[in-house]
């Protein structure tokens, strides 16, 4: 199961630690659902997600300052209590001195940011989203093509890198090379990413490594992208039959996701980037709503039809 250290989410979040004399650098945030605790400052704790990271916002706060005095110290125990990874407070919001030397006591880490609840929750349930999503590694090449996220697979030796360096040339930015992290965000969408060591790298057969951010600039790089296509390269086989028209869609699926897919047989004398542009461009505007393949369909059959009517 994906982790995510809770020192990355004070960086990420730019959170202001206000427990600095306790060690978060062993907590970790197992799933990227957080919880309000109005219910449980109440003393409600039947189904309380205790390892979710818990976010006070101003109407939990008024909450805390409206408990009476001598009750404070009893509701901020029980709530404590839990194996909590950390509470925010939001708007700049500080907590009650006793509820920060409760927390020190029980070892439960208080951050405060100055961000609305509502903009926090959205951001970092996003961020996690991605981070803790369900995760495997590929053989292939990503690259943005015209905003289209372009997963390149096939035998090794292929060509796959070098259709990644002639898009680069041409324009478009490379995500990872050699092998692709993709993690499962949504039923609909999967992101791709580099592995920390080969992120930016190129491998070329009879060069050796190269790295793109450097030779080409940052504007040919990015770190993420959605996959939209996959092209699969394959050795030309002239006894198969290969899709000449498209009005049919073949799928690949990763991680339970379906992604449209083309299968493109390599001979001598193809351009592997303008095929990768060009299917690129197509799949956009099958999004858009003009199927090109559909388009000539629609042609020949209302040429026939024609066709009939002259002959009637």
């Amino acid at each position: 199961m994906a982790t995510v250290k809770l020192k990355t989410v004070i960086k990420k979040m730019e959170l202001e630690n206000l427990t600095p004399e306790l060690d978060v650098s062993k907590i970790r945030i197992h799933q990227p659902d957080i919880n309000r605790p109005a219910l449980q400052l109440a003393g409600y704790f039947e189904h309380f997600e205790a390892t979710r990271l818990q976010v006070i916002g101003f109407v939990e706060y008024t909450y805390m300052e409206s408990i009476p005095a001598e009750d404070k110290e009893r509701v901020y125990r029980e709530f404590l209590a839990f194996d909590i990874p950390c509470v925010v407070f939001c708007r700049n919001l500080i907590p009650d001195p006793l509820f920060v030397r409760i927390a020190i006591e029980e070892k439960v880490p208080i951050m405060v940011t100055k961000k609305p609840t509502s903009s926090f929750m959205a951001e970092i349930i996003r961020w996690l989203n991605v981070e803790l999503a369900p995760c495997i590694s590929i053989h292939g090449v990503l690259v943005d093509v015209y905003g289209v996220g372009v997963l390149i697979t096939g035998e090794s030796g292929i060509g796959k890198s070098e259709a990644a360096l002639e898009l680069i040339k041409r324009g478009h930015r490379l995500v990872s090379d050699d092998v692709v992290e993709l993690r499962k965000v949504s039923d609909v969408t999967l992101i791709g990413t580099a592995p920390d060591i080969t992120r930016h790298f190129i491998e070329l057969r009879g060069i050796g490594i190269v790295d793109v951010k450097t030779l080409f600039g940052v504007s040919s790089v990015r770190d993420t992208q959605n996959i939209d296509l996959v092209i699969k390269l394959e050795e030309w086989d002239k006894d198969k039959e290969y899709d000449r028209l498209g009005l049919e869609e073949e799928y690949t699926e990763y991680l339970g996701n379906k992604i449209v897919c083309h299968r493109i047989p390599i001979r001598p004398g193809r351009n592997l980037a303008i095929i990768c542009e060009s299917a690129a461009v197509n799949h956009r505007q099958k999004m858009m709503g003009y199927n090109a393949a559909q388009e000539l369909y629609n042609r020949v059959q209302n040429s026939l039809a024609k066709g009939r009517d002259d002959d009637d």
